[in-house]
């Protein structure tokens, strides 16, 4: 390695990572004094402390994650200066942050203050590479620099050296061709239309592999990582959330396939989602469940011939042209837990324009909804809907929790990656839109602040993506990675609605006209907070997890 990491030397990289380690040990410390080792209190009165500690420790992965990034690219040679200025402006807001309190909502901020009155970041303050970095943060002219580097790569561009494998940057191209040619110029249609997403694209993602990533070879599938599925997501986001999300079912389903699934069942129906021939939805939540599966109503009732369904389901996203459902009902009617659940693997008729749901013992309404368009939601009613005993995921009762729980991991940085491709769609609009309105004389970006929103949505997208591929790397090492996987989401999820937002405020009064894409992408955003687990869960996760794994390790 070089003598500097671009304006900082390792030595200030190894201080800044102790002064990292101790801050954040410092935290857990608060948050455990504060909960007094009653988990049950996360969700009481220790709830606002328990989720400040979350993201904190969000924060933390993910400039960890952005200082290894940074290491990496100064192996070979010096780190280009829109890479330094990302790096510093990024790193040095997120440590601003941890400092003045993280805001995660419109009204809440949280920080130390959350933990404990005697709380103190004074770890950070007395650091000087702390201070160095959010100096160079709030530097308006590193903003106006790194807004003038932007502007000359242009919308689209690849903004920033992503430091990943050539197998990944290749496949990032492919799928951002196939963005520009079968997506850019017809999604805002498909949005305003509320119709689906044609199915010859469809198909075109089938036939390139989209289905098939993480899918073993032996089934049809690619067996590559999830780090390359990563890719394959952002890049689709970036074109449209919903494109970029048509493989998700797919890979959800073949987790809980791949999982729990017998030989039978994985030979029968892994090829066909392989290759896109056949699609998936996830049927788990209900109307009055919500996040609480625990509670699911919905029943699967024993017969001579197999099972049959009753009961409501709702937010099923592509639920009428999907070949077969993947349904989380309970077996043991006794039971108001977890235990009693059990999944099935239930094949349906794809829905016809006469008829969404032709299968007797099936009908669904479908939710209209302000973004997101291109597969449709949908309420579904089962009504003795017959299921074959060979549908029972694993052959087991009781197992449909623990089924659905080995999921989440892999679909939560998913998301993130879904995050993170329509932040950029964000970024790419409001820079283009900066580029070519001019007020007073000249573009809107050669205005400081516009300037400032540009470039600090970048820097800020660089630390977040460098966080998702952290993760994604735990998960292809096979590491437990759920805490992980619930910082990523919460990042990424956060970062898409606050640059859609600050990007429809550089449009002006235009950004609130639908024939300005940004309107869409603003809607398509916030849902990314509420699906695969609202922020609020996804915080309850990571606190649980932090916990644990300190009294593990001190205990």
């Amino acid at each position: 390695m070089r003598e500097n990491v671009g304006t900082l030397t390792p030595r200030d990289i190894e201080s800044l990572e102790t002064t990292l380690t101790s801050f954040s040990e410092e935290a857990v410390k608060l948050a455990q004094a504060r909960i007094s080792g009653d988990e049950s209190s996360i969700n009481g009165h220790n709830q606002v402390a328990a989720h400040a500690l979350a993201w904190i420790g969000a924060y933390v992965f993910a400039i960890r994650a952005a200082m290894e990034w940074y290491i990496r690219l100064n192996q070979p040679h010096q780190a280009a200066d829109l890479d330094a200025l990302l790096f510093s402006i990024g790193v040095g807001r997120y440590l601003g942050d941890l400092i003045n309190g993280i805001q995660v909502g419109g009204t809440e901020r949280f920080g130390f203050a959350q933990l404990s009155e005697q709380g103190s970041t004074a770890q950070l303050l007395n650091n000087p590479i702390v201070q160095k970095l959010i100096q160079q943060a709030t530097d308006t002219g590193n903003q106006t620099r790194l807004s003038n580097l932007l502007a000359e790569l242009g919308p689209g561009a690849s903004h920033g050296s992503l430091g990943q494998s050539e197998e990944v940057d290749m496949l990032r191209d492919q799928y951002r061709k196939f963005v520009a040619a079968k997506v850019t110029d017809h999604i805002s249609t498909w949005h305003e239309k509320d119709e689906l997403i044609p199915q010859n694209v469809v198909d075109e993602l089938g036939a390139m592999g989209t289905f098939s990533v993480t899918i073993p070879e032996q089934y049809g599938g690619l067996g590559l990582g999830v780090e390359l599925m990563c890719a394959i997501s952002e890049e689709l986001s970036r074109g449209s959330l919903t494109v970029g999300s048509l493989a998700t079912r797919s890979e959800i389903a073949a987790h809980l396939l791949l999982e729990g699934g017998t030989d039978d069942q994985k030979a029968r129906y892994l090829p066909g989602i392989a290759s896109g021939s056949v699609l998936p939805c996830a049927v788990f939540t209900e109307p009055n469940s919500g996040s609480d599966l625990g509670s699911l109503s919905t029943r699967a009732l024993k017969t001579s011939g197999g099972y049959e369904l009753r009961g409501n389901k709702t937010w099923i996203t592509h639920a009428a042209r999907s070949d077969l459902m993947f349904v989380l009902a309970r077996t043991d009617s006794q039971s108001k837990e977890y235990e009693g659940l059990s999944m099935f693997i239930a094949d349906k008729q794809r829905g016809t324009k006469e008829q969404d749901f032709p299968d007797k013992g099936i009908d669904g309404t479908e939710i209209r909804v302000l973004g997101y368009r291109g597969m449709k939601e949908y309420e579904l009613r089962f009504d003795g809907f017959k299921v074959p005993a060979r549908a029972l995921l694993g052959e087991s009762e009781g197992k449909g929790f623990k089924h659905l729980m080995a999921t989440f991991e892999v679909a939560r940085i998913q998301t993130a990656a879904r995050g993170v491709g329509v932040a950029h769609s964000a970024l790419d609009l409001g820079l283009k839109y900066a580029l070519q309105r001019k007020q007073f004389g000249k573009p809107l970006i050669s205005f400081q602040r516009i300037a400032g929103k540009i470039a600090n949505a970048a820097a800020e997208l660089m630390v977040v993506r460098q966080a998702l591929y952290a993760a994604s790397r735990l998960k292809d090492q096979h590491k437990r990675c759920d805490m992980e996987a619930g910082m990523v989401k919460l990042l990424a999820a956060r970062l898409a609605w606050l640059i859609a937002d600050d990007a429809l405020q550089i449009h002006g009064g235009n950004g609130y006209a639908l024939e300005f894409p940004i309107s869409r992408v603003l809607c398509d955003a916030r849902i990314l907070s509420i699906f695969e687990g609202a922020s609020e869960i996804q915080a309850h996760i990571v606190a649980r997890s932090m916990l644990r794994k300190a009294c593990r390790e001190h205990c």
